[in-house]
C-alpha cells in the first residue's frame, strides 16, 4: 500500500468519524431541540408568533415588535443526525424556581437576591420576598435562542418593572359589603395604609402579576407559571408604628365589637318579650272569642237558649261559691 492510499483511506475514516458518527444526536425528554443549517434555523413555511395564539396577550403595537418566525422543534427522542454544517441548540424546557429578588447579570444586587425593593404610594420603601416559577417556552423557541441576548435577564426586569408599578400604585379594591370591616377576617389590618392594604390583598398581588405576565413568552420565549409574593417586610420604624396602628385599632375594633355584641342582645331579648307578651294577649283573647262564638250560635236558636245557658251558669257558680249575698226584694 503505498503512502497516498494509506492517507486517503486515513481521511476518509476521519471524515466518517468525525461527521458522520459524530453527527448522530438524542434529545432528552425535559429537552426540546432547533436546527440549523449554515446559521439559519429550520422554520415552518412563513409562519410567525403573531400567527400563534401566544401573541393574543400582546396589543397591536407589541404585536409588530414582538414578531418571530415560528422554527421546526425537534422533540424528544432519537438518534438523530446533523451535517457537518448543520448545528443543534438543546434547551431544557423543565420548570424552575427562584428568588424574585434574584439578578442574573448582578447577584450582589438586591440584598444579594434576597429581598427586591419597592415605594408604595405613600413613599413608604418596603422590602417584598417571593419566587417565581419560569420555563422556556417550546411555542417561542426562536426568541429564546436567537430574539434575545439573555432571556431570563429581560424576564425577571420586565418582572420587577411590573411589580414596582404595582406597589406604587396599589389601592385596596372597595369592599363589595360594606359594614362589615369590624369584626372580619381582616379587622386586624388597617385599611387606607398602603402597605396593609397589600399585605391584605397579596392575592389580588399575584394574580395582577399573573395577568401581566402573560407576554412574556411571546416576548422574550419565556413561560412565568407562577409568581408568589410571600412577604411585604417595611423598615423598622415604620413597621413599629404600623403596629402601634393595628394595635389601637384592634382595641377600638374590639370594643366596637362587644358594643354592636351587646345591642344585638338586647334586640333579641325585646324581641323575645314582645313575642311572649303577644302569645299572652292570644291566650286571654282565645277563650273570649270561643265564647262569643257561642253565645251567637245560641242566640241564633232562639230567646230561651241565652235565659237557660244564664241559669246554669249561676248554678255552676252557686255551687262553687261558699256564701251567697242576695239583694232582699222589697
Amino acid at each position: 500500500m503505498s503512502i497516498l492510499t494509506g492517507c486517503i483511506l486515513g481521511f476518509v475514516a476521519w471524515f466518517l468519524v468525525r461527521y458522520l458518527a459524530a453527527g448522530l444526536y438524542t434529545v432528552n425528554q425535559n429537552e426540546r431541540a432547533v436546527k440549523t443549517s449554515f446559521g439559519r434555523a429550520q422554520r415552518i413555511d412563513n409562519l410567525t408568533t403573531a400567527d400563534d395564539p401566544i401573541s393574543e396577550s400582546l396589543n397591536a403595537d407589541e404585536q409588530s415588535r414582538y414578531t418571530y418566525p415560528q422554527v421546526r422543534v425537534i422533540p424528544p427522542g432519537g438518534p438523530y443526525f446533523k451535517w457537518p454544517w448543520e448545528r443543534v441548540y438543546k434547551v431544557s424546557i423543565a420548570t424552575e424556581t427562584v428568588n424574585m429578588a434574584w439578578d442574573p447579570e448582578d447577584p450582589e444586587a438586591n440584598t444579594r437576591g434576597t429581598i427586591l425593593d419597592a415605594v408604595t404610594k405613600d413613599q413608604l420603601n418596603t422590602g417584598l420576598t417571593g419566587q417565581i416559577r419560569y420555563r422556556v417556552s417550546e411555542r417561542n423557541l426562536y426568541a429564546y435562542l436567537f430574539g434575545v441576548k439573555n432571556p431570563i435577564a429581560l424576564v425577571m426586569g420586565y418582572f420587577v418593572a411590573v411589580l414596582r408599578e404595582r406597589i406604587a400604585n396599589f389601592e385596596a379594591p372597595p369592599n363589595p359589603h360594606p359594614g362589615t370591616e369590624v369584626g372580619g377576617p381582616d379587622a386586624t389590618i388597617v385599611t387606607g395604609i398602603s402597605i396593609n392594604d397589600i399585605r391584605k390583598n397579596l392575592r389580588d398581588l399575584n394574580e395582577h402579576m399573573d395577568h401581566e405576565c402573560r407576554s412574556s413568552p411571546a416576548r422574550y420565549g419565556m413561560l412565568l407559571d407562577a409568581s408568589l409574593i410571600t412577604g411585604i417586610d417595611p423598615p423598622h420604624e415604620v413597621d413599629s408604628a404600623l403596629a402601634a396602628i393595628n394595635t389601637a385599632y384592634n382595641q377600638v375594633s374590639s370594643d366596637i365589637s362587644l358594643a354592636q355584641a351587646g345591642a344585638d342582645q338586647k334586640i333579641v331579648q325585646s324581641r323575645r318579650a314582645v313575642e311572649i307578651e303577644t302569645l299572652r294577649a292570644q291566650a286571654e283573647v282565645e277563650p273570649l272569642a270561643k265564647l262569643a262564638g257561642q253565645l251567637t250560635a245560641l242566640k241564633s236558636s232562639g230567646p230561651a237558649a241565652l235565659v237557660t245557658y244564664l241559669r246554669n251558669v249561676r248554678l255552676a257558680l252557686f255551687e262553687k261559691a261558699h256564701k251567697i249575698y242576695m239583694e232582699a226584694k222589697p
